[in-house]
């Protein structure tokens, strides 16, 4: 792929740090309001722990390896990253917020919406906790419910009940500490899940109802939408990893060869497998190879994978929306590559499933390895960033704009000035 002029384009840079890998990548858009993605680096992650650091020195050397890969691929020189957030930690709960307005004559403007959202930063949480992300869900202009945008609406009461998604302020700090030690600045925490979701579901599903479900290695992410707005947040402590184990343990073999296997032959329905397939895996020095059978595998695959998705389930029936999803379940991540995966997680749910790529957004002529569940995370942090930098500068055109109007009687214009909602005069305008 031929490189771009990067100085006449805004690159964001999306790290993700996860528990299996470490994965940076470059990204732009294009003219066709299209994601381009202009370079990937990634690295074994080998401090980190169900999603949270638990080795600063060994995670910074990390990030250190996929960045550089990621900036000689793209070209670009990556001082800045948006960096996605994980682990058993995080909670979500609903919360509304209100703000009086002076006066019924102004319009609701976005600086009204931004102080609500400020406001709700200010709620006090348990020792230790932190407010990650404030989701608007619906608005609430003088009591009139439902309201989607209140922008331009005149109204002396607005309400906003909201989506709080908290984490732990140690975990946060780690990951921020991680991000300086490599040389880099944080220009975005954000929760994986939402991130994912970005890049793997359409508008229409997230209208439609439907559950991202992103199985990691260290644990297993939901965010359900209904709508086209976020209702539930969870993580589930379990990913890829304790699969892994299992295998270890139920076969006797080491890790790698566990997880070799797990990727290779593994599948989360052991009715697919015949008696007869048989693998063989090296003895340890001097020792014989060892048999082992793939329905067994599966077996020991199929057991931890029901346990996994009954608590999605059960996350399923706490948000209250399960009879409300007509888009089913889409999976995604690197476990979301596990064979019949989709089949079982059907059976057994009773809802439609798919396996989400993260291509939905992104333009032809991308790196073909970013197409993986794996990448879901870190193609959707460079979603987010691109998402951010189009609302500012359309914030900014539209307060930038003066506008002219035509006096009543037609006859001659008047240049006014639009400030704070209210139309002046040009020499009125103080």
């Amino acid at each position: 792929m031929e490189k771009k002029d990067l100085k006449s384009v805004e690159v964001v840079v999306g790290l993700d740090i996860g528990t299996t890998k470490i994965c940076a990548i470059v990204g732009c858009m294009n003219e066709f309001g299209k994601i381009e993605i202009l370079g990937m680096g990634k690295t074994e992650s080998i401090g980190v722990t169900r999603g949270m650091v638990s080795n600063i020195e060994k995670t910074v050397q990390s990030i250190k390896i996929a960045v550089q890969e990621a900036a000689d691929k793209s070209g670009a020189d990556i001082k800045v990253v948006n960096v996605g957030i994980a682990g058993q930690h995080i909670r979500s709960l609903q919360h509304r917020g209100m703000k009086t307005r002076n006066s019924l004559e102004e319009e609701i403007s976005h600086k009204d919406i931004d102080s609500i959202i400020e406001d709700m930063f200010k709620i006090a949480m348990l020792p230790g906790e932190e407010i990650i992300h404030v989701i608007p869900q619906e608005y609430i202009v003088d009591s009139e419910v439902g309201i989607k945008d209140p922008v331009g609406m005149a109204g002396s009461r607005l309400e906003a009940n909201c989506h709080i998604i908290t984490g732990q302020v140690a975990a946060a700090k780690n990951i921020h500490k991680c991000v300086e030690k490599a040389g880099l600045k944080v220009e975005d925490l954000i929760l994986e899940p939402l991130a994912s979701s970005e890049a793997v579901l359409t508008e229409e599903e997230k209208e439609a109802g439907i559950v991202l479900v992103d199985i990691g290695g260290g644990t297993t992410d939901i965010a359900i939408f209904q709508d086209g707005i976020i209702r539930h947040t969870a993580v589930i402590p379990f990913g890829g990893n304790i699969i892994t184990e299992d295998i270890k343990e139920g076969c006797s073999i080491i890790k790698n060869q566990a997880e070799l296997l797990k990727v290779k032959f593994g599948s989360a329905l052991a009715n697919e497998n015949m008696e007869n397939e048989i693998v063989s895996i090296p003895g340890l020095r001097g020792r014989e190879p060892k048999e082992i059978s793939l329905k067994n595998l599966a077996h020991i695959i199929q057991a931890r994978m029901e346990e996994i998705i009954e608590n999605i389930h059960y996350e399923i029936k706490c948000s209250g929306y399960e009879k409300k999803l007509i888009g089913g379940i889409v999976i995604t991540g690197g476990g979301a590559q596990l064979k019949h995966l989709s089949q079982l997680m059907s059976y057994m749910t009773g809802m439609d499933t798919r396996i989400g790529y993260p291509n939905e957004h992104l333009s032809k002529g991308f790196v073909d390895e970013v197409k993986s569940p794996l990448y879901a995370t870190a193609v959707g942090l460079v979603i987010k960033g691109v998402q951010k930098i189009r609302k500012e500068n359309s914030r900014q055109k539209t307060v930038a704009q003066p506008s002219e109007r035509v006096n009543e009687d037609g006859n001659w214009l008047t240049k006014l000035i639009k400030k704070g909602g209210i139309w002046l005069n040009e020499g009125e305008e103080n």
